[in-house]
């Protein structure tokens, strides 16, 4: 099959649902299929794969709490007419099929198999407004839709409602499971606490602050690590002074080959992300690391981990749930052991290569169907 990956969002920043075509894309590849990338993009980037068309510059949308760099270039439609004129797709996998407007216009003008993924869960977007409000036909375009988990099915349907397939996120299981050589500087006998993702306020790294200058003073042989850029981090380092917490260690941005060996540095993963979150990429591959988890009890997160199964879920926003779970790790090696065991079996099920599979038999059932002319 020749495919086509199609993202709103520009892809030279990194996100979760650019992972996830950069991933789905190397999976499918694999398998024997061509696949091209589209996408906005502001700043080209030489490193990018071969496979990416660039369309159009991306701009920042407040959206859910964070921000979407999306492609507003609407003029684009003639380039993109011709672009699917000559690559003919078998298969057009648009995510965030609704977002403006790049999918819009890709999808509107598409006479390939048209599948949607929808990624995003939260309670209010100004994307999925524009999507719902402007062009809400446009969601009858699609032959398929694919949701990542039920939250994010739940929304997609609420606006939306159709036939969805759930196909979960992936991930590279052999990229965190294999050994690692941790980060040296932590490896001086520390118990080291790890939160790794974008610094926004709806990941919550500020109760997570809040908790740990409580643990550092009842386990002063306590670290806490964190890993990632963003706005969110004046409100840490306020935090950070006005509590005058110590072994707190701003890390800012990972590269790409670095990230495993910061799980791998780590005694225990905490995310105490407030909501939004359709599903825990950063939870499986915590777990694919052999590393106990703890996150709030959100639907994206629940979707993925099973209470004091894996690791121990906390009430959202609330520092001291945060501390209760720390403790109770802390203070049990064999308990963070039995947890990252089971996190091991739980994260094998989400590899790329079988979630690749999946998709790929979704692919083949819709292209059956426009051979067979079905339309309902």
């Amino acid at each position: 099959m020749k495919i086509g990956l199609v993202s709103p969002y520009d892809y030279g920043y990194p996100g979760g649902v650019i992972a996830h075509i950069s991933d789905l894309s190397h999976g499918l590849v694999k398998a024997g299929h061509q696949v091209k990338i589209i996408a906005p993009m502001s700043d080209p980037n030489p490193d990018i794969e071969e496979t990416f068309i660039r369309l159009g510059r991306s701009f920042p949308i407040p959206s859910g709490g964070s921000i979407a760099r999306v492609s507003l270039s609407v003029w684009l439609k003639p380039h993109i007419r011709r672009l699917l004129s000559e690559e003919q797709f078998d298969i057009l996998h648009i995510h965030e099929p609704l977002a403006p407007f790049l999918p819009l216009v890709i999808l509107r003008l598409s006479d390939s198999v048209n599948i949607g993924t929808f990624h995003a869960f939260h309670g209010s977007s100004k994307l999925h407004w524009a999507s719902k409000y402007l062009l809400e036909n446009t969601a009858q375009m699609l032959d398929g839709r694919i949701a990542v988990s039920e939250p994010a099915m739940r929304y997609a349907s609420r606006d939306f409602p159709g036939e969805y397939k759930i196909i979960p996120n992936g991930i590279d299981f052999q990229r965190f499971n294999k050994s690692q050589i941790p980060i040296p500087e932590f490896q001086d006998g520390k118990l080291n606490i790890l939160f790794l993702g974008r610094l926004e306020k709806r990941k919550g790294l500020k109760y997570l602050l809040e908790s740990f200058s409580d643990i550092k003073w009842e386990y002063p042989n306590t670290r806490l690590i964190v890993v990632g850029i963003g706005n969110e981090d004046k409100t840490a380092h306020r935090i950070i002074a006005e509590r005058h917490i110590e072994d707190v260690i701003m890390v800012g941005a990972s590269s790409y080959s670095d990230i495993p060996r910061y799980y791998h540095s780590a005694d225990i993963y905490c995310s105490p992300a407030t909501g939004g979150e359709s599903f825990g990429i950063v939870l499986l591959e915590a777990m694919a690391s052999g590393k106990p988890v703890i996150a709030t009890n959100i639907d994206g997160y629940s979707s993925v981990m099973t209470n004091r199964k894996e690791g121990i879920l906390v009430e959202p926003e609330n520092p001291t749930s945060i501390k209760m779970a720390l403790q109770e790790m802390i203070g049990d090696s064999k308990l963070r052991e039995d947890f990252a065991k089971n996190g091991l079996k739980t994260a094998a099920r989400y590899d790329w290569a079988n979630v690749t599979k999946d998709i790929i038999e979704y692919y083949e059932y819709h292209l059956e169907r426009k051979r067979n002319g079905a339309t309902d």
